[in-house]
């Protein structure tokens, strides 16, 4: 079939229209297996006459059902812009008398409504069953096109006007009209039987149809939405006018229209946080599962909340120990933790007496108040060899495995393989591995060909990740199915000695170490260890390494968190020599040179600077009685009253190995106080360029710093200002545009983002632009003005939380710091008199109601801060309840639910509570 695109654009000199087009295998298919399930992209060059409109022909093959496509805009340096693509254009060859197709379209911006397309909302919260287009047989047919997202669940779209053929405005004859793509919908007409109505405006000089004498159809309608429930919503505004050329004969003329001018509902909603290891039931293994995650579902949909957020469920198997238990260190972006299978959901063991042994096991590990990582995963990984053992090779017969290796070879197979090397070296530190230092392509045919060899050694991890994929994506349907949407967790960064660095190591800085600058959560800055991206190579082939991250997990959520989402204006990166984080450096970013530093009246002495100042009246401060101990083992004396750490001293790193081993107080307190020393400078060099430099994150704390003077000082803090809070915004925006735009789009997940720390200015910028939406947190208000955050004035477009996995609980911020819950008490909850220690019951209903009445488009809880409100069900230990520690690198990821999702289900006092409070919300 012959196509014509057109559409109005206004270009400038040396810009030119593209039209990207792809066939689509069936409706709302697009974007379901991933980028390279789907056809590939047409890319074709559009013409104009006069810069304004612009047009392209084509051919479509009939075969197709439906074609996909997004217009973009070319200058000099290539694509410039593009239109939104999480939704593209459709087009439906069911005209089946057409011979050619004009397509009259519209550009498409990014909406600021973007999140009713996401799965959120189409599959969750207003989830409507869509229908394959009507075939027509029209001689010639005029297709209406227009968006209407504002419809609720349960609603669908019609269309009346003026004449016969529109239903003359009777609603009971109106047109159907057929959502056909995400919040789309359709209608053909017969353009024979349209009645020529007086024309309501004038046609335009020029048009070809009139200056040809063609005949021309003038239209007046409107879209009614109807609902299920009988209620008819008309249109607002005036009446729609068309005025268009009748299309001649074998042809089908799509006219794309203004989205329909229906009210925009805000809807909020309520939901809850916890992590899927945390979740307990009867039947269980210890820690939460798969399983357990449809009966927290369940629990969600009783309480009307309409959300469920957990933290990653990516594999972090590395040393199989306890400290494999953090869950944001992923050895894979792909693979699921095999701890979260649910064993209920496999066949019985057939050897008796190993199933009695394991339940027994079970019951023992399930009736732990906290998780035993280390038992709970070997027992797990037994029960699964027994299995596999058992059913697992005609497992990889069907033709169900056989469609999932398919789909996810391109990482399983790898993966597999990692895991195999892994448990045979006994370490996770592939350099080790000798022959198998970096992944080798040609293995993938041997580990791919079953009754190989190879592939026997690694069928096991094929068959215990299809286990988990099954089991994960069958709870994601149950969550639809019930109207819960489930927000997964995208962590910034992967285990340095993960599959995915081994896999695609041009993707990685295995030089340095991202982390977080000083915060609220730790002094010394956070070190996560994870390499830092090579974010000029992922750039380089369209970040398709993030794409299908991104396009991975929106098989199992609609919603997700990115995790500290400044990392994608700029990261943290920490030496690898360092412990701390207060030698990092912001990556990429505006050094400074030695003219500018002196620009700002600061003479710049290099070596005095750029090297721990370490002089007698700091180390006679530091270590006190101690002093000359510290002199003598790790010191020696440069000149004066100067002195430098021994070269076996001189790094973090160094000092941890000496100290190695030694627990006791004296001997840490002494650690720490050398690790203070080693990062005493006031500049640090920038790690691309040698004679560049960045002034040292709260260097005004060092000893350096205490010993300039006044005038030296002044001139640090406004170049310290200024390389911080200005210098860079711009430049990072850029940075973030690179990434972001293309990453939001790659799926129709809901797009949420931890945007808390040192946040740049850029960053409402950019999430304002991508409809990201943000996390509130009323005691960390992002306004600097106040104590605590105004929730009447959080953004729709945000998320609000009392606290996050990171922080303590509502009820130990409670009794953290008195004085600060007085003056919260006084002047957020307006009470009077002496706040009530520790929190009581009535209290955290109070701060709950307040925190879901906000405007956020999210109020999500963590369900701890829900069990606050009743003093017979939560912890009496409220310390117990914390799930991490951000301070403690190593700290031991094993909270878990006191209460079990059963019990919970049955305390009717509780939900009665929460259903009441949502209700009222309006969530």
């Amino acid at each position: 079939m012959k196509a014509i695109f057109k559409i109005k654009y206004d270009t400038k000199y040396g810009e030119e229209l593209l039209l990207n087009i792809r066939a689509v295998g069936s409706p709302c298919a697009a974007r379901q297996e991933g980028e390279d399930a789907r056809p590939a992209l047409e890319v074709l060059p559009m013409t104009t006459g006069d810069g304004h409109v612009w047009s392209c022909e084509t051919t479509l093959d009939d075969s197709n059902a439906s074609y996909d496509y997004f217009y973009s805009v070319r200058g000099c340096n290539g694509t410039m812009r593009t239109e939104w693509q999480t939704v593209c254009h459709r087009i439906d060859l069911t005209a089946s008398k057409a011979r050619a197709c004009v397509v009259d379209d519209l550009w498409m911006d990014f909406p600021c409504d973007a999140y009713l397309y996401s799965s959120a909302f189409t599959d969750c919260v207003n989830n409507r069953p869509h229908t394959a287009p009507v075939k027509s047989a029209f001689a010639s047919t005029l297709r209406l096109v227009v968006r209407a997202p504002q419809l609720r669940r349960g609603a669908r779209l019609v269309l009346t006007g003026a004449g016969k053929a529109l239903g003359s405005w009777d609603v009971s004859r109106a047109l159907p009209m057929t959502e056909h793509n995400y919040n789309e919908w359709i209608v053909d007409l017969d353009a024979a039987s349209l009645e020529t109505l007086p024309q309501k405006a004038a046609w335009r000089p020029g048009n070809k149809a009139e200056s040809k004498g063609e005949v021309t159809l003038s239209m007046e309608f409107k879209c009614v939405a109807l609902d299920d429930k009988g209620e008819v919503c008309w249109e607002t505004g005036d009446n729609r006018m068309l005025q268009t050329a009748v299309p001649a004969d074998g042809t089908m003329l799509v006219k794309a229209l203004d989205q329909a001018f229906f009210a925009i509902c805000n809807d909020k909603i309520a939901g809850t946080l916890v992590p899927v290891f945390s979740l307990r039931s009867a039947g269980s293994f210890g820690v939460g599962d798969f399983g357990d995650l449809k009966l927290m579902i369940d629990w969600v949909a009783e309480t009307r909340q309409r959300l469920l957020q957990v933290l990653p469920i990516n594999d972090t198997t590395s040393t199989h120990t306890w400290t494999d238990s953090y869950p944001y260190s992923c050895i894979s972006i792909f693979a699921l933790h095999p701890q979260y299978c649910d064993l209920r959901q496999l066949p019985s063991l057939k050897d008796a007496d190993k199933a009695a042994r394991l339940e027994a096991l079970r019951l023992e590990l399930n009736a732990l108040p906290q998780i035993d990582y280390e038992r709970v995963n070997d027992a797990k990984t037994e029960y699964l060899r027994e299995m596999y053992a058992q059913e697992g090779r005609e497992t990889l017969l069907t033709d169900e495995f056989g469609s999932f290796f398919s789909r996810t070879s391109h990482w399983l197979v790898p993966y597999a393989q990692y895991c195999h090397l892994r448990d045979r070296y006994g370490t996770c530190d592939f350099s080790a591995w000798e022959g198998h230092e970096r992944w080798h392509e040609c293995d993938r045919k041997a580990l791919s060909r079953p009754g190989s060899e190879a592939w026997d050694e690694v069928a096991f991890y094929y068959y215990v990740q299809f286990v988990l994929d099954r089991q994960m994506r069958a709870a994601h349907d149950y969550a639809k199915a019930r109207g819960v949407v489930l927000k997964g967790d995208i962590p910034i960064g992967v285990n340095r000695n993960g599959c995915d660095v081994w896999h695609e190591p041009e993707y990685f800085n295995l030089d340095s170490q991202a982390g977080a600058p000083p915060d609220a959560f730790s002094v010394n800055g956070q070190n996560w260890g994870f390499p830092t991206y090579n974010w000029q190579r992922m750039i380089a082939d369209g970040c398709k390494w993030w794409v299908r991250r991104f396009q991975n997990m929106s098989h199992y959520f609609d919603a997700y968190r990115i995790d500290h989402v400044l990392g994608f204006f700029r990261i943290w990166a920490i030496p690898t020599d360092c412990v701390h984080g207060l030698l990092g450096q912001f990556q990429p970013a505006l050094a400074m040179s030695r003219e500018e530093i002196e620009g700002y009246g600061l003479r710049f002495q290099e070596e005095l600077f750029t090297t721990p100042f370490i002089a007698d009246w700091v180390i006679d401060r530091v270590f006190g009685e101690r002093a000359d101990e510290v002199r003598a083992t790790f010191l020696d004396h440069a000149h004066h009253d100067i002195y430098r750490l021994k070269p076996e001293f001189d790094t973090e790193r160094k000092i941890e190995a000496w100290f190695d081993g030694k627990t006791e107080e004296r001997d840490m307190w002494l650690r720490d106080g050398l690790y203070s020393l080693v990062s005493d400078v006031l500049f640090v060099r920038d790690r691309a360029n040698s004679n560049m430099y960045h002034p040292r994150i709260t260097a005004q704390l060092n000893f350096m710093y205490e010993a300039l003077c006044d005038n030296d000082k002044a001139a640090f803090n406004r170049l310290y200002n200024d390389y911080y809070y200005r210098r860079n915004s711009q430049f990072w925006y850029h940075e973030a545009m690179k990434k972001l735009p293309r990453l939001s789009q790659a799926t129709r997940m809901l797009v949420c983002a931890e945007d808390l720390g040192m946040v740049p200015d850029c960053v409402p910028w950019v999430m304002e632009e991508l409809r990201i939406l943000s996390l509130e947190l009323q005691s960390m208000p992002k306004d600097s003005s106040v104590k605590f955050g105004i929730l009447s004035r959080n953004p729709y477009r945000s998320v609000c939380t009392l606290s996050t996995h990171d922080m303590p609980t509502l009820r130990q911020w409670w009794d953290e710091d008195p004085s600060l819950t007085q003056e919260y008490y006084s002047t957020m909850l307006y009470r009077g008199g002496a706040a009530p220690h520790p929190l009581p019951g009535w209290l955290a209903r109070d701060i709950v109601a307040r925190q879901l009445d906000s405007p956020s488009m999210l109020c999500v809880l963590s369900i701890q801060d829900w069990m606050a409100m009743d003093e017979r069900l939560r912890l009496p230990d409220a310390d117990a309840e914390r799930i991490n520690i951000p301070a403690n690198p190593r700290h031991y990821w094993r909270y878990r639910m006191h209460v079990g999702i059963e019990s919970l289900m049955v305390s009717k006092e509780f939900n009665d509570n929460i259903r009441e409070l949502v209700s009222a919300a309006g969530r």
